[in-house]
């Protein structure tokens, strides 16, 4: 990733490499997926290039480069093996069995129907890699044990499904039975559901059942994902398995240090390596490429500016640095190349002089006048200030009988994907647009902004969907990478790809998370708030690259679903020698929640009470709906929260894991030397994000529908969820519907698929454009039949008029043989949704665990999420969502740390030590629901892709301060490892426990 450097002062540096001699090459035979195949190969040719560059079996995928992820496995000799720590050389003679072989006779063998069958994929990307090893298990002779299966698959990671349905696959397939765990809960998945209670009238008197059918056939069913069979078979097509003939590869040597004046960058010896087709550096991009600037992110809506006056600094990123470094991982160099191998073998030659200087790395630190500058142009290191209020807090907080003040953070991590940041761009050869293909969120902002970085109209650029590996928000925020390829593409006329490695994805690619809340809680008697302020430091990393996105996000979802009187929250972004922050799925909501739901437990210790009893006295009611908090939205307008049943959610909960009883079991075990803890954590999720979205329905010539969205998939169902919609707006069969996500050459507007909007914006366009659609195809067969549109029907498909029955791809030939009937009312809609208002969702997550002080280990008991997303489209998928997001926030709460030392240097840029939840750790999962459709949409439907992560840091904070109560431990920060949770009993031995009640 860095080039050679020379130390600072140092006028000549080392001795550049001499030109990077050819590797061995040998002649090499083995079979594949039994055909036999002979082929020369370099000696450092990896296994996992041969089989997906060489032989185009691109269904083995590549997330490490280290043999971690387990994305790139597959059978040697029938045993399971990672094919990109492998060299192919050493597959000489052996037989080699990739995803594409095991579907014989078409047929998805047991581990791949398994896994179609339990959703246990979402983006599919690591999925090959799972029923390659799944497959091995269940062909040994001997029957295979819990405890070996998970040994093998905890070789693996997926960062979408939670997991929950892997286990159930590979239980199926082998023959396990589920063990039961602690308490004796068995259930993985869905519990029950129910309605909402109240609100507002015309939407709560329904319940799920009559939710779940009204309106058509299709939404509300749990429905298979239609888009899982070609990722089962390792027929996805991601960037990196695009074939574009001719393309160049390349390679970026990046900052070794965190803040650094550059005073040499030579690229001499680099460009004269084998295969090397051009080397850029600053110099070369002078007055040809614009600084990104997220000008979408950045923009203040107008009522936050003129309400709150928010300070809001904006610090442009150039493409590559220019005399400045200012986070290790920076680019300064772009090397371009026939081939990845040789684009490295030349970053390797370039010469880099740095004089170092100071690095920031603490925010707070950073915050002091006379903190040096992380931009050396910056007149101090705050990138943002913003404050909201109402009431009077500070005289709430004075006449007080109770009150807590307590410091709470939140640390560094990061969403890490399995596939990493990809982009594929070339010059189209006829009309010389620029094409491009990307794993991106967004993919009319690409668009937007590579033509306005380029100086090229829109029109002249096409960002192409292809399947994306997941995304959780890190794949919605551009990056300079994402303009230097397009630039190279035009500039050497040639495609030209960038493939992220996991070390790129690590340390330079988008961070999330890192705040520190210093919150303090007033309450009366009962344990009633009555204020809550809040000054929130958000570390924003070497650059505000997304404005008020997250800490404002923070402000708004504080208090959540409290009745608050009084609030003064303040935010400030503060600029650090780090990686950049940006949203991670929550976005500033995870954090917020952390703190607030912390305190309430502090509360409840400091008044005796029951942190369920404290959360019920403080929760809205459901007659408060629609509910405004006093502060405003993310839009600059007032807060207001449409519908919900919180107490309901809580009582839920509380029964669900049986609370009386667990606190009767709590107080046997701690006389047994075992310590149990219960922890709840309550928030509320603003879904729906605007300001629009787009989606185009149409019949095409062979009769079936097309629906295209501006809202890409990385696994999320729209293909099913999607077509489910359009199908009963139309009246067709879903199989009739094919569903295009990101589509920018159809949708000339658009938004795309962040901060769990997708559903509510693209999916009541889509439901609004089909609704047309079936309007006109009515229409035409009534012109075409020659009979009043009223005696036409039309279901199933089919068009009948008396004795008449026409198919549509009948009917649009008649239409276009009928004089007049292909005029001014075509079979096709397109449909732009501006959401009133945000849907707000909300989530309440029960943790039961156990601590052991000796060790630090927690171990799960139960783990419930009780949630509310409105009306549900399709129960499976959304259940995915929820496990999945609940993953997540389990890797925060006990695994997840991007870390720096105190020079700015990276020490978890690898997973080998950045540590992520496996299937061994993510424990059993119980969901319940409620719903409670929201009158801000036709579809009465809501946001959740976000929420399963919001809720557990603080629940699994809150349950492990409660498991160590008689030690006098107060959890202030996650991940609660177990070396963390042993220095937090040791720091409460030798500090005196305050007094509670």
């Amino acid at each position: 990733m860095t080039g050679n450097t020379e130390p600072s002062g140092n006028p000549t540096g080392p001795t550049p490499p001499p030109l990077a001699e050819p590797s061995a090459w040998h002649d090499l035979e083995l079979t594949v997926n039994g055909e036999v195949v002979r082929t020369p190969v370099e000696s450092r040719l990896l296994l996992s290039d041969l089989l997906r560059h060489r032989l185009g079996l691109t269904g083995t995928h590549v997330g490490c480069e280290q043999g971690s992820c387990g994305a790139c496995t597959v059978l040697i000799d029938g045993a399971a093996a990672r094919s990109c720590t492998t060299f192919a050389v050493q597959c000489h003679g052996r037989e080699i069995t990739t995803v594409e072989a095991l579907a014989a006779g078409g047929e998805l063998n047991p581990a791949q129907q398994a896994f179609h069958d339990e959703h246990a994929m979402q983006c599919g990307f690591c999925t090959s890699g799972f029923v390659v090893s799944l497959t091995e298990l269940a062909e040994r002779e001997a029957a295979v044990t819990e405890d070996e299966m998970l040994d093998q698959l905890g070789g693996h990671f997926c960062r979408c499904t939670g997991y929950l349905g892997i286990r159930r696959a590979a239980r199926s397939v082998l023959g396990l039975k589920h063990p039961e765990s602690a308490e004796g809960h068995t259930a993985e998945g869905r519990t029950g559901s129910g309605e909402c209670s109240g609100g507002t009238d015309d939407v709560v008197d329904q319940g799920v059942s009559q939710l779940r059918s009204e309106g058509g056939p299709w939404i509300g069913r749990r429905l298979p994902r239609r888009e899982d069979d070609r990722l089962l078979r390792g027929h996805g097509r991601y960037v990196d398995d695009l074939d574009v003939p001719g393309t160049l590869e390349v390679a970026f040597v990046r900052s070794a240090q965190a803040h650094a004046r550059l005073h040499r960058v030579d690229v001499t010896a680099a460009r004269s390596y084998p295969g090397v087709v051009a080397v850029y550096t600053a110099f070369d991009l002078a007055d040809r490429l614009e600084p990104l600037i997220n000008t979408e992110e950045l923009r203040v809506p107008p009522g936050l500016r003129q309400a709150l006056d928010p300070v809001v600094k904006i610090q442009p990123m150039a493409p590559l640095a220019t005399d400045e470094v200012n986070y290790v991982g920076q680019p300064i160099v772009m090397i371009v190349a026939e081939t990845r191998y040789l684009a490295e073998d030349a970053a390797a030659a370039v010469e880099i002089g740095y004089e170092s200087l100071p690095a920031v790395i603490d925010p707070i630190a950073a915050m002091a006048p006379d903190a040096p500058r992380v931009l050396l142009t910056a007149e101090d290191n705050i990138g943002l200030r913003v404050r909201a209020h109402t009431g009077d807090a500070a005289a709430a907080i004075a006449q007080a009988p109770v009150v807590i003040t307590e410091t709470f953070a939140s640390q560094r991590y990061l969403p890490a994907p399995i596939e990493t940041r990809g982009i594929l761009a070339q010059v189209g050869p006829y009309r010389r647009e620029l094409q491009v293909w990307s794993n991106t969120q967004t993919p009319h902002r690409v668009r937007d902004h590579i033509a306005e970085a380029l100086g090229l109209s829109p029109d002249d650029v096409t960002v192409t969907p292809v399947d994306v590996g997941g995304g959780f928000g890190q794949k919605g925020i551009l990056i300079v990478e994402e303009l230097l390829i397009p630039f190279a593409a035009r500039d050497l006329e040639r495609p030209v790809r960038w493939i992220a490695d996991r070390n790129e994805n690590l340390v330079a690619d988008t961070h999330a998370r890192e705040q520190r809340h210093e919150i303090t809680v007033a309450a009366d008697t009962e344990g009633r708030l009555l204020a809550v302020t809040d000054t929130i430091v958000v570390n924003l990393g070497c650059r505000n690259l997304v404005g008020l996105v997250v800490p404002y996000n923070s402000v708004a979802h504080l208090t959540g679903g409290y009745r608050v009187p009084n609030l003064d929250i303040e935010a400030i972004g503060v600029l650090t020698n780090t990686t950049y922050t940006t949203p991670y799925r929550g976005a500033g909501r995870p954090e917020a929640v952390f703190a607030m739901e912390r305190a309430m437990d502090r509360l409840a210790s400091r008044l005796g009470l029951e942190p369920a009893e404290i959360r019920r006295r403080n929760l809205l009611r459901p007659d408060d709906f629609p509910y405004r908090s006093g502060l405003l939205d993310r839009r600059g307008l007032p807060q207001e929260l449409d519908t919900g049943d919180y107490p309901e959610m809580l009582r839920r909960a509380t029964a669900s894991i049986n609370l009386p009883l667990l606190r009767e079991r709590q107080i046997m075990l701690r006389e047994q030397g075992r310590y149990l803890g219960i922890g709840f954590a309550f928030y509320t999720e603003m879904s729906g994000l605007g300001p629009f979205e787009s989606a185009h329905v149409g019949v095409q010539n062979s009769g079936r529908i097309r629906v295209s969205t501006g809202a890409p998939s990385q696994g999320q169902g729209h293909a099913t969820s999607f077509a489910q919609i359009a199908a009963d707006a139309l009246g067709v069969d879903v199989e009739d519907i094919d569903v295009v996500g990101g589509d920018t050459v159809r949708l000339p507007y658009g938004i795309g698929t962040i901060a769990s909007r997708a559903l509510v914006t693209a999916g009541n366009a889509v439901h609004r454009a089909a609704t047309a659609v079936r309007a006109k195809i009515i229409g035409n067969a009534a012109a075409v039949l020659g009979v009043p549109a009223d005696e036409v029907q039309f279901t199933g498909g089919e068009l009948k008029a008396g004795d008449r029955i026409l198919t549509l791809r009948e009917l649009v030939l008649l239409r276009a043989l009928t004089p007049g009937g292909g005029e001014g009312n075509s079979l096709s809609e397109l449909s732009y949704f501006r959401p009133p208002n945000y849907a707000t969702s909300s989530g309440l997550h029960a943790a039961v665990l156990e601590v052991d002080p000796v060790t630090g280990k927690v171990t799960f008991v139960d783990y419930v999420v009780v949630h509310e997303a409105g009306r549900v489209v399709n129960p499976l998928i959304a259940d995915g969502q929820i496990l999945g997001g609940t993953a997540q926030g389990l890797g925060g709460a006990l695994y997840e740390h991007m870390r720096y030392d105190a020079a700015g240097q990276p020490i978890t840029s690898t997973f080998m030590d950045y540590l992520l939840p496996t299937i061994e750790s993510v424990p059993d999962i119980r969901l319940d629901e409620i719903v409670c459709p929201t009158p801000t949409n036709e579809l009465g439907v809501k946001g959740l892709g976000e929420g399963g992560a919001v809720g557990p840091p603080a629940a699994v904070a809150n349950a492990v301060e409660d498991a160590l109560t008689p030690f006098g431990v107060v959890v202030r920060g996650c991940p609660l490892t177990p070396d963390a949770i042993r220095t937090l009993l040791r720091d409460a031995a030798r500090t005196p426990a305050p007094a509670t009640n």
